[in-house]
């Protein structure tokens, strides 16, 4: 019989941390968290009614070490685990050690967890339930000789992508014959660093792509739902930054048919829990499996804000052995939802990371299909150890119209000072007329960086061009110059510089 966890451990920190308290309060669960050295003031630690130290700031000393996960659990007596995303999320080892210790891992078993984590064992268990792949090859390239044939059977251009990973690491494109083995070479050594498995298969590479996921869940009594999707093509370095949902790109019979897809993805490997089926759609809107995400996604809340159903609950809720309390036909998503992580990154410089103390910090958590999903406070000390992503700014509308204007006015009043933010970069994006007709791809983001850099160097030469006429014209008017400082331009700036700081 089914019954609720007292206390729920989470293995994560930050805004997911956050969000998964929240879930936790709300279904009268007691929400226990672990935390490192430099996450002692954190807000998870602060929101959290029991909080357990687990090491230094180190991954592999804290939020990844399993033991020391595995023993605050026992130590707080709580009856299961969130991972969140991230860190532990899709680790069967973890989901493993859960099973023997008698702890329940809210995420799926570990068996579709290792299949599907697998890039190329999902792609061969896809293909044998009939979901359409990417042409490619099934199974990881023995050697660099493997390499040669298999890359002239697939044809550039191509992708070498790491059998046990994603995020972009150990991914790489490749147009050219010539760049085939160095590609993989490096390929490998990012897929080694970042995922102790140098492994890399071939996928063909495709044209102007879009990247579209479906939200499912799965109970364990065998009903499975589709929630939508997730248009995810706002990229930059294939990571995503924006996400919005229904995808202006699909019309409602892909969708429907992408849904059914994803449903029978998750059924060939009797998967449970909430789960992510992932696909590349090319111009022409044929759609291929590319990978399944096994966990709770961090763009989840736009489906949340569409359908109305609370994701991070109905986890726990299958965790604890509760069936799921609709059908298929009872899911009607209902207008349109975008979200924009927001980084403490530096959008003017390469978006480097900026760590640092937030010394004032205004959220635009206001007004009507506004939600803002944070993990810092005033005062924060933004740490340079972990990811940058310091919120998730969420908004829905009526139209897709509304839901962007909603964003704009959401993001102007964001406020956020003492560190640099994506902010800037995202109202860029939100005003750009692509972006606002829905007529983009994967390639949006590069685009928009060589369209801005084409800009300033318009600007620059424009302001060559002004100079070196006003400097023509004083000749020829016989104008006087200016008159010469002592001091040379070093020390008249730094004055400058000095007297702007005392203001």
């Amino acid at each position: 019989m089914a019954k609720m966890f007292k206390k729920i451990l989470i293995a994560n920190r930050g805004e997911i941390a956050v969000r998964i308290i929240r879930a936790c309060r709300e279904l009268g669960v007691i929400p226990v968290v672990v935390y490192s050295e430099v996450d002692r003031k954190a807000l998870h630690v602060r929101l959290a009614e029991e909080a357990y130290y687990i090491g230094e700031a180190v991954l592999s000393q804290s939020y990844l070490n399993i033991e020391k996960i595995i023993k605050a659990t026992k130590k707080s007596k709580a009856g299961a685990i969130h991972p969140g995303y991230g860190f532990l999320a899709e680790n069967p080892e973890l989901v493993a050690r859960c099973e023997k210790e008698g702890i329940v891992f809210i995420g799926p078993p570990s068996s579709p967890m290792e299949i599907m984590g697998n890039k190329t064992a999902s792609r061969v268990k896809m293909t044998k339930a009939g979901v359409p792949v990417i042409p490619g090859t099934l199974e990881p390239l023995k050697n660099e000789k493997d390499l040669q044939v298999k890359a002239e059977k697939v044809g550039f251009p191509l992708l070498l992508k790491a059998a046990a990973g994603g995020g972009g690491k150990g991914l790489r494109l490749v147009t050219r014959k010539k760049d085939l083995l160095s590609s993989y070479r490096i390929a490998r050594s990012e897929s080694q660093a970042s995922f102790g498995d140098p492994s890399i298969y071939i996928e063909k590479y495709i044209e102007e792509p879009h990247h579209i996921e479906i939200q499912i869940l799965a109970d364990n009594f065998g009903n499975i739902v589709y929630l939508g999707e997730r248009e995810c093509s706002i990229q930059r370095r294939y990571q995503k930054v924006l996400e919005e949902t229904p995808s202006p790109f699909i019309d409602d019979r892909i969708r429907k048919e992408m849904g059914q897809i994803a449903v029978q993805a998750a059924a060939a490997v009797n998967y449970r829990n909430a789960g992510t089926v992932e696909f590349v759609v090319d111009k022409n809107k044929n759609f291929y499996f590319l990978e399944m995400n096994t966990r709770l996604q961090v763009e989840h809340p736009i489906t949340e804000m569409v359908t109305g159903i609370d994701l991070a609950k109905s986890q726990i809720e299958i965790a604890a052995g509760f069936p799921l309390s609709y059908r298929q036909e009872d899911i009607k998503p209902k207008g349109f939802s975008m979200e924009c992580r927001i980084y403490a990154e530096d959008p003017d410089n390469d978006f480097l990371p900026s760590p640092g103390k937030i010394v004032h910090l205004h959220t635009p958590a206001g007004g009507l299909g506004v939600r803002d999903d944070n993990g810092v406070y005033e005062g924060y000390e933004v740490p340079l150890e972990y990811d940058p992503l310091l919120s998730k700014l969420i908004t829905w509308g009526n139209s897709r119209t509304e839901a962007i204007y909603r964003m704009l006015r959401a993001l102007s009043e964001y406020q956020v000072y003492g560190i640099k933010t994506t902010i800037p970069f995202f109202k860029r994006i939100l005003l750009h007329p692509k972006f606002f007709e829905g007529d983009y791809n994967t390639h949006f983001i590069s685009s928009l960086e060589k369209e801005e850099d084409c800009r300033e160097l318009e600007d620059r030469n424009v302001a060559l061009i002004a100079a070196g006429i006003k400097i023509y014209s004083e000749r020829k008017t016989g104008s006087a110059p200016a008159p010469k400082r002592k001091e040379s331009n070093w020390k008249f700036q730094g004055r400058l510089q000095n007297f702007a700081n005392r203001r």
